[in-house]
């Protein structure tokens, strides 16, 4: 009877070293059977701020005024893999005017964004870094429409772009394990403050652009092509765009606050444009575990 008791024993301390094993790895998540969670975060932001918008189309002036900009950033990732998933909807409107006031452009689009990256995590002042790479895949329609113009009033912005993607996940403040934020949902350590950066450049895509002196009359009801779908590089389109953003804890919600910066450019077709935007953004952020049955 000793002996039958004392195998019990062991092999529930057996299974309670296991069970410790399993809910406080470095992924602090408790798997049931053999499923494996996935992990989802989710911040919508808004922000405001300067825009600088030129596009020799419609006119040789440029424009400045405030932009305004809703963004939806998700990340979907699990222990499992090594990859990321993360979505990005980003809707801007922005009215500016010209230099002696006299007229102004309205300018509107929307882009999807499409990132894989690569994580992996290296050790940084005893803290964990996050780091991220890959490539991004970008599609944007717009418009840019000048309040002075008769014949030309408007132009339309259409491209898709492949882009190289870095970004970083840094902690600040002490280690807790019961509060502040995590690095991602499933993470046992919490911190006061959590460091995202994020930039991009596209380096190869298509865009519709019209030609030099060409009408979409032209375009559309005679059909006259004229390059107007062009492949890009670039070198012709010059562009770069990055989020440095601080989450933290306030009132029982996770806030995202921090800069966005958008330098977009192209010359095709004879034809100049450049959108430069630089806005403050804030935004809630939500995080969720779910295992898929």
């Amino acid at each position: 009877m000793k002996i039958s008791k004392l195998i019990s024993i062991a092999a529930l301390l057996l299974g309670g070293v296991v069970a410790a094993a399993a809910s406080n790895g470095d992924g602090c998540h408790n798997s049931i059977g053999i499923q494996q969670p996935q992990y989802k975060t989710n911040a919508l932001m808004i922000g405001v701020g300067y825009t600088n918008i030129l596009d020799t189309y419609l006119s040789p002036e440029k424009y400045r005024g405030t932009s305004l900009t809703f963004l939806s950033h998700t990340r979907r990732e699990n222990d499992s893999t090594a990859w990321v998933n993360q979505f990005q909807h980003e809707g801007n409107v922005a009215y500016a005017d010209n230099r002696s006031g006299n007229g102004g452009e309205m300018a509107g689009n929307y882009t999807f964004r499409y990132s894989l990256l690569h994580k992996w995590t290296i050790s940084l002042w005893r803290r964990p870094l996050r780091m991220l790479a890959g490539g991004t895949a970008a599609a944007n329609i717009g418009f840019v429409y000048n309040t002075r113009n008769g014949n030309n009033p408007a132009n339309a912005r259409l491209s898709l772009n492949i882009e190289p993607t870095i970004g970083f996940d840094y902690p600040i403040g002490r280690a807790s394990h019961t509060r502040g934020i995590s690095m991602h949902p499933g993470a046992c350590a919490h911190f006061p403050l959590i460091l995202h950066y994020e930039a991009s450049t596209p380096l190869f895509g298509l865009m519709f652009s019209p030609n030099y002196g060409q009408s979409y009359y032209e375009i559309f009801n005679r059909g006259n092509y004229d390059h107007n779908c062009v492949p890009t590089t670039f070198g012709s389109t010059p562009s770069f765009r990055q989020m440095l953003t601080l989450d933290l804890r306030l009132a029982h919600t996770t806030w995202r606050i921090g800069y966005m910066g958008n330098y977009e450019q192209s010359h095709v077709n004879n034809l100049k444009t450049h959108t430069y935007t630089h806005s403050i953004v804030i935004g809630v952020v939500k995080r969720f575990r779910t295992v898929k049955e």
